[in-house]
């Protein structure tokens, strides 16, 4: 049993992995500014509270004699939000706004009618146009030239907050170098926080190498005729490095609908943009080796003609994870698209152009390709998966490729590209949590063995 304390720092854990990671191992990873979408409910909700807001201070600001004191809670909070923006050591500036936005001083002069509000709102400003990144020059110069105060302020909150934002993008930039550096023994040793909180944190992990234990025994038993004590043997020749990339490979196909292995939950969207890139190429090779057997003769020495298939299926398989996307009437379009071109090519030769009964049979071929067990599809499966394990296999793959199968010439690029992202996943997760499978390995391997902390090694790629 664990206590709900216990979850929770375990989730925070989780949480600043996962941030960790991305921050590392994304170089695109910023903090954006989104508003709610206007027709939402709680787009609508925030407006109304805004405006209730401002409305309210306008009328105070408009009272005879003004009414400050929600004002006055405004400079104190812009104040502290200046402070935030400093540097260690700059102690002039610091000095200067606590001096002008002193918020008793400021008080005072509310008591006897003498504050000038718009003095303090052009300090605000001019000071945010010394502490701002260049890219909100713009921003300033609307403030300066906007003069009901009342928005005034609410702008000025409107560009504080662009403002932490940019402060925290360019934390992020200079954390990204030490993060990648360290990287490896923070997400061990974050991992293993949360193992210690929550004991049952490597449960679909185990479970997800044990599945690819039982695939390697049954791949064993099925090329050769079980005897006693079969099971025990088999299970001491398998090889950790091929059970580990085999349940690897299985990530690209997983049905990312059900939970993944808590070890891999940093790489969870990556590896299913990996998975949803793959099904995507695998529909281009199979309608390239479709049309490429129809009427491979007469298209055969045209040039670039199996990357204008390309460049026809792509637009059309955009878009292919949606729960919306229809696949069937995609492949329709591009059978009636390939036709076309096929036709197009055959005439700018002068030679005989595809009957309607060709076109029918080509573009039935291609529309069959989503019904289950499609052969062509079959195929194209089997070697993408050979390409990937193959890949896994080689000591470096940054240095070569493995030779690409039959086939799929005509995704090479995108496969090379695809696989070494899939790869460089693959191989920083082993030197995170390879101590972690290791032991794991060990308990259903050789579940009589001691294990000893300092016996567990990562396994080796």
């Amino acid at each position: 049993m664990v206590t709900f304390d216990e979850l929770m720092a375990a989730a925070r854990n989780l949480s600043n992995l996962t941030l960790a990671h991305e921050i590392a191992v994304n170089a695109n990873f910023c903090i954006k500014h989104e508003e709610h979408p206007q027709n939402s409910l709680a787009g609508t909700v925030k407006q109304i509270v805004h405006k209730a807001f401002w409305d309210h201070l306008e009328s105070e600001l408009n009272e005879d004699p003004p009414e400050y004191e929600h004002a006055i809670k405004l400079f104190e909070e812009i104040k502290e939000i200046l402070l935030s923006f400093l540097t260690p050591g700059a102690n002039r500036i610091q000095n200067q706004i606590c001096e002008v936005l002193d918020t008793d001083l400021i008080r005072q002069q509310a008591e006897h009618n003498a504050v000038d509000i718009h003095g303090l709102a052009n300090y605000i400003i001019n000071t945010m146009g010394k502490l701002c990144a260049p890219i909100r020059d713009n921003d300033i110069k609307q403030l300066k030239a906007t003069e009901n105060i009342v928005e005034l302020l609410r702008q000025i909150f409107h560009v504080l907050d662009l403002m932490k934002m940019d402060v925290a993008n360019y934390t992020i930039q200079s954390l990204r170098p030490y993060l990648r550096r360290n990287l490896v023994d923070y997400e061990r040793t974050k991992f293993q926080e949360i193992l210690e909180e929550t004991p049952s944190a490597l449960d679909l992990t185990t479970e997800w190498i044990k599945e690819s234990i039982e695939d390697e025994l049954s791949s064993i038993s099925n090329e050769s005729s079980p005897s006693p004590g079969a099971d025990h043997s088999s299970k001491s020749s398998i090889s950790p490095t091929l059970v580990l990339n085999n349940g690897y490979l299985k990530l690209l196909q997983w049905d990312y609908h059900k939970t993944i292995p808590e070890t891999l939950i940093t790489d969870e969207v990556r590896l299913q943009e990996l998975r949803e890139k793959l099904n995507q190429l695998k529909i281009i090779a199979c309608v390239s080796l479709i049309t490429n057997n129809m009427v491979g003769a007469a298209i055969v020495n045209v040039p670039d003609f199996a990357n204008q298939l390309k460049r026809i299926s792509i637009p059309l398989l955009e878009g292919m994870s949606k729960k919306t996307f229809d696949l069937k009437e995609a492949l329709n379009a591009i059978g009636v698209q390939i036709c076309i071109k096929v036709n197009e090519s055959l005439a700018e030769r002068d030679l005989p152009t595809l009957n309607a009964e060709m076109q029918n049979n080509l573009m039935g071929q291609i529309a069959s390709i989503v019904e289950e067990n499609n052969p062509v599809s079959s195929l194209i499966d089997k070697r993408i998966q050979l390409f990937m394990k193959n890949l896994l296999a080689l000591p470096s793959f940054q240095k070569c490729m493995p030779t690409l199968p039959g086939g799929l010439s005509v995704i090479q690029p995108e496969m090379e590209l695809v696989g070494s992202q899939f790869a460089s996943i693959v191989e920083f997760n082993k030197q995170v949590y390879g101590p972690f499978y290791a032991n794991i390995l060990k308990k259903l391997l050789f579940p009589g063995a001691a294990i000893g902390k300092a016996e567990i090694e990562a396994p080796s790629n």
